[in-house]
Order: structure tokens, then C-alpha cells, then sequence
């Protein structure tokens, strides 16, 4: 008997045709044909509902093409998306799923992971054959029995499901509140509406991301390089303090610092090895994921003025063990136990070293614990997941307590002068506009102080970037590569030297190089597709902002750049679209501030995106 045969004997509806998970528009039971609640179980839950779009039509092309394309799609993406999230599939159809989450947030975070996972499965299939999903959730009270659901709970969330756009996600108001500000996505407000058969009106809002232009997601292969390469994940924090978290990534990332200024090395940045904190790892997916040979894994356990760290190397291609060890040490030690454990990890990958590679990572810093200390707390803040006015505030508070401790950690100077770098780009402050000639003053001074720091060149590079001072950018970006050849956003600032100064082929290498350091990050994309724009290879372009938002879907930069390349290769429609989801994502997006603000050295190259835009019909 097929669900939908089920579905209608069981919760016949008087006023419109049986429910079913393909007409999501359809789970309404009335209250006569609910079991006694005297004798049902009712709970709060968050509910899922998900189905195909133009499923008859899938079918109707293709029945045995479309029912082992969706079989596959279950076990390999739905089922698995759905289990680690703590889900409970409660009933599934030929083209749907119905699911129970006892959180809301894992509710949409199972949604997110689905959609954004289809662009790239769908991405070599012609048209007609790509499978699409519209996915509702609500949350409200259900009634159980017999392991199925009823209720207003699951026909909210079937209803929402019906309305929403091929590749989207609606949520209800409820569900907006429990989720937002904890999830990297954002939900656009499309007020109250009325969804069939659901007696007062809901809520409604609708993933920004909804976006038919991320269809293409090409992917760069990561194959092992021909000299020795790892990445450091994130070390575990052991402390029983989640406020110690930062310690941890700090230890983490300055191993990455110092490895990344080997030559004979490839390391991996912190943004890309990060991605796999908190989750149960492969290592031998690790490998494949970041192109690398070996991945170190740690824990850090800090207690009063002890701490213990622990690490161990492993062969990604083997899952062979090459190394491991434990120190513990007086806190006062730690920065001998980070020098002794980078040293053993470069002996076991049978790294020789040269004095003056000796002499790189040794240099820098300072010895003062609680300095670094702040140092780790105010770069955590400026560096991490989550980046506003708040963050900026407290990140320069710890740097200028580090300063107080040790006026001559150059460091700190530097992390103070990327602090009013980022607020002269975002306004933070109230005095934002004084923000560039106080990153100027602080980077002077972080030079100054330690001319052989990779972070105070990259941090001038950065400030010479928005002061136009083309001459000082390259110089310092060069500076900062020959400090520390793995630094990816060193690659990705001489990068956009060259791009901005009208010579994007040679920008090209620095990016596919910045990629390859930190395959995960989404911006890159974008800068790589700005540098085909400006050669003229719109179409290269036009691919690498599409992967840009399959990758980071709230994107109104990257959308406004392809609706650029767009108009230039005569795709007017498909221009107005990816226009449309900008303006749905970002109201107020003005493109002549946008372009007007990027440091372009010749105002031609710039010209050439409001053409892109005029040819398309858009220009503001």
C-alpha cells in the first residue's frame, strides 16, 4: 500500500484532496479521524517535510532513470544528512521524506546540508534531468501513534514545504527565532501568509539561498603535491572550559604559523583544517579533502599553571601512526613545548633544515605568557566564525592589555592595525573614518618592532590595500610570501595587487596557490572569478562566482559580479534573475558603492562591470 493510499484512509480531509508528502499541501487530518488523545502521545518536535519538484515529470521522462537517481540521492545524501543530525525519518514516498528533529536547529542545518549539497550533484546532468527538492520545517506540537505523526505541527511544516521555491528552504516564525543569529545562513521575512487548509495565517521566511544560479559548483582537484604536506587540525580543548577553547586553536594555529614558513613544506590554513573541529574525523578523508599526506591531531589540557599537550602524526594515504608524544610542562613552558613539538613533527617528516630556516621559526613573539595570552584571545576574536562591532571592541581591548604587558610584541601592533583595517571597511565604530590612519600607525609600529614577522608584512599589505599605495602592497605582500611561502592570504593579497592593477593573468597562479592553501574558503572564488572577469573570459568568471555562492549562498558580492558576466555574454534573463536573489538578499545593495570603494587603479577595469550590468538591462 503506497503512503499516499495510507495517508488518505487514515486522515481523510472533507475539504481537499488526500495529503500526500509530494503535495506537502497535505497531511491535514480533521480532529473526528484522530485517534482518541486520551490514549496519543503528544511531544514538541521540529518537523521536515521535503519533495521533489516536477516529480511527475521526472517520472514521466525517465521512471527508471528518476527512481534510481532519488534511491541513490537517499542513501547517499538524504539518509546520512538526516542521521547526523538526529533525525527520525518518520515516512518517506517515491519523491518525499517526512522527518522528525527533537531540535530545531538541526532540523535546518540537515535542510542546509541537503540543498547545497545538490548544485554539485547536479552539476553535470542536462536540465531535465537535474532533481531538485523544496524542504518545510515547523515546529509545533505533534501527535504520535504507531510511529507516524499528525497534527498542526507537521501540516504547518507540509504547507510551508508546497510554497517553497525549487532548491529552498521555508521556515516558519518559530523557527526563525530558535535559529537565528546560531546558523551560517540567512532567512529572508516574506510576512504573513495563507497556506491552504491551515486556519490562521504563518509567518514565513525564505532561505536567501534559494538560488537557481548555483547550479555549477566546480571543484578544484587537491592532488598530492611532490613535496611533503600536512594539515594541523584544530587541537581539542581537554579543559572541561569551554572559555579555554580559544588556548587550544591558539597552540593549533601557531604550529601552523611557524610550519608555514618552511619552504620544503605545504601547509594548510587554519580556515580549511579548521572546518573538521568538533567532528568525528577520517583522517584518510582528511587527506583527500585538503590534498594532503599528513594530518596532525592533538589535545591541549590546561590546569591552574600546568598544561599537557599532546599530538600525533598520521600518514592520510596509510592511516599509519608516524609520530606521537605528550609534554607536560609549567604554563611558563609552553612556548618550549610549541618549539619542541613543531621540531619533532619536522623531524618526522625527515625535513632538514638549514640555519636560516632554523632562525625563521624560532624568531618573533615574546616570552611573556599572559601577553600571548592576550594575543590568542584578541586574534581568536578577530579571526573567528563570527566577526561584528562587538568582537572588534573586544579584540582590541586584549591587544592593547597585550601592548601594556609587552610593549615590544610586535604582534600585537599588527593584530591592532588589522582591527581598524577591517572597521575602515566595515564602520564599526563611531570614528571608523579615523580607523586607516590608526592601522597605519599600529602596522608601522608591529615592523618596526620585528621586521621578520609574516603577519605585520601581511597586515601592511592589507592597509596599503585600501590607501591605493600600490608600490607598498606588492612590497609587502612580496615580503610576507618570502617569510612564510604557505601564507594563503599572503597568495591571495599580491593576488589581488595584480588584479586590481590590470594584470589578472598573472593573478590567476597567486589565487589557484591561495586555493590550494585553503581550499575551503568561498571569497577566494570570488577573487579568482574578478581576475577572469577583468581578462575578459566571462564565462571562466561567471563559473567561479556561481561556485563562489553554492558555497557561501548569502552572497550579494559574488551575485552581483555574475549578473556582470551575465549581461556580457548576452544571458539577460538568467542576469536578471541572479539580480533579483541579490536584492532579495540585501535590499539596499548599492552597486555604484560597491565598485566605487574597490581599490581598481584604472577606472576602465572597473567600467567593465557597469557595462556587464547595462548590457543586462540593470544598471542603476
Amino acid at each position: 500500500m503506497s503512503l499516499m493510499t495510507q495517508l488518505r484512509r487514515r486522515c481523510p480531509d472533507r475539504h481537499s484532496p488526500a495529503p500526500t508528502i509530494n503535495s506537502a499541501r497535505k497531511l491535514q487530518c480533521s480532529k473526528a479521524s484522530l485517534m482518541t488523545e486520551a490514549r496519543a502521545e503528544r511531544r514538541l518536535a521540529a518537523i521536515l517535510a521535503a519533495d521533489v519538484v516536477g516529480y511527475s515529470r521526472l517520472m514521466g521522462s525517465d521512471e527508471e532513470g528518476t527512481l534510481g537517481a532519488l534511491k541513490a540521492l537517499r542513501q547517499s545524501l538524504l539518509e546520512p544528512q538526516i542521521a547526523e543530525h538526529r533525525g527520525r525519518i518518520v515516512k518517506t514516498t517515491g519523491d518525499g521524506v517526512l522527518v522528525e528533529f527533537s531540535s530545531t536547529v538541526d532540523a535546518v542545518r540537515c535542510a542546509l546540508g541537503i540543498q547545497r549539497s545538490m548544485p554539485t550533484r547536479n552539476a553535470d546532468l542536462p536540465p531535465d534531468k537535474r532533481i531538485e527538492f523544496r524542504i518545510g520545517i515547523n515546529v509545533g506540537d505533534i501527535i504520535v501513534e504507531d510511529d507516524d505523526i499528525f497534527g498542526d505541527g507537521v501540516n504547518i511544516a507540509a504547507r510551508l514545504e508546497s510554497i517553497s521555491e525549487p532548491g529552498g528552504i521555508c521556515i516558519s516564525d518559530v523557527v526563525h527565532q530558535q535559529v537565528s543569529g546560531r546558523l551560517d545562513a540567512d532567512f529572508v521575512d516574506h510576512g504573513e501568509q495563507s497556506l491552504k487548509n491551515i486556519a490562521r495565517p504563518v509567518r514565513v521566511y525564505r532561505l536567501a539561498a534559494a538560488s537557481k544560479v548555483s547550479a555549477v559548483a566546480p571543484r578544484l582537484i587537491l592532488a598530492l603535491p611532490d613535496k611533503p604536506s600536512i594539515a594541523v587540525l584544530a587541537f581539542t580543548n581537554m579543559s572541561g572550559d569551554p572559555e579555554q577553547e580559544y588556548f587550544s586553536d591558539g597552540i593549533s594555529e601557531d604550529i601552523i604559523t611557524d610550519l608555514s614558513k618552511l619552504p620544503k613544506l605545504v601547509v594548510i590554513a587554519r580556515n580549511s583544517s579548521f572546518t573538521y573541529k568538533g567532528k568525528s574525523v577520517d583522517v584518510k578523508q582528511v587527506g583527500r579533502e585538503l590534498g594532503v599526506r599528513y594530518v596532525l591531531e592533538g589535545s591541549v589540557r590546561k590546569a591552574g599553571n600546568r598544561v599537557r599537550v599532546t599530538g600525533q602524526l598520521i600518514d592520510a594515504v596509510s592511516g599509519a601512526h608516524i609520530w606521537a608524544d605528550r609534554f607536560d610542562r609549567d604554563l611558563t613552558d609552553i612556548f618550549a613545548v610549541q618549539d619542541e613539538l613543531t621540531q619533532e613533527i619536522i623531524s618526522a617528516l625527515k625535513i632538514k633544515l638549514d640555519e636560516s630556516e632554523k632562525v625563521r621559526i624560532a624568531s618573533g613573539g615574546t616570552k611573556n605568557v599572559d601577553a600571548h595570552d592576550f594575543f590568542l584571545r584578541g586574534r581568536e576574536l578577530l579571526f573567528g566564525n563570527k566577526l561584528g562591532r562587538e568582537e572588534f571592541e573586544q579584540s582590541m581591548v586584549c591587544f592593547r592589555r597585550a601592548v601594556e604587558l609587552d610593549p615590544n610584541y610586535a604582534g600585537v601592533y599588527a593584530g591592532l592595525a588589522m582591527g581598524y583595517a577591517l572597521d575602515h571597511q566595515n564602520h564599526w565604530s563611531d570614528s571608523s573614518e579615523k580607523s586607516l590612519d590608526q592601522a597605519q600607525h599600529f602596522v608601522d609600529e608591529a615592523i618596526a618592532r620585528d621586521e621578520t614577522d609574516p603577519f605585520g608584512h601581511f597586515v601592511a599589505a592589507v592597509v596599503a590595500t585600501w590607501t591605493k599605495d600600490y608600490e607598498r602592497w606588492g612590497r609587502e605582500a612580496d615580503r610576507a610570501l618570502a617569510l612564510s611561502p604557505n601564507y594563503a592570504l599572503a597568495h591571495l593579497t599580491k593576488g589581488n595587487l595584480l588584479t586590481y592593477t590590470g594584470e589578472p593573468d598573472k593573478a590567476v597562479p597567486c589565487y589557484e596557490q591561495a586555493i590550494r592553501l585553503n581550499p575551503t574558503v568561498a571569497l577566494y572564488r570570488h577573487f579568482l572569478g574578478t581576475a577572469y572577469f577583468i581578462a575578459g573570459n566571462y564565462e571562466i568568471a561567471a563559473a567561479f562566482f556561481k561556485e563562489r555562492i553554492a558555497m557561501a549562498p548569502t552572497t550579494d558580492l559574488s551575485r552581483a559580479f555574475l549578473a556582470c558576466a551575465l549581461g556580457h555574454l548576452g544571458k539577460t534573463e538568467d542576469a536578471r534573475q541572479v539580480w533579483r536573489e541579490l536584492k532579495e538578499i540585501n535590499p539596499k545593495y548599492s552597486f555604484q558603492k560597491h565598485i566605487g570603494r574597490l581599490p581598481f587603479k584604472y577606472p576602465a577595469h572597473a567600467e567593465k562591470f557597469a557595462e556587464g550590468l547595462r548590457k543586462a538591462g540593470l544598471a542603476e
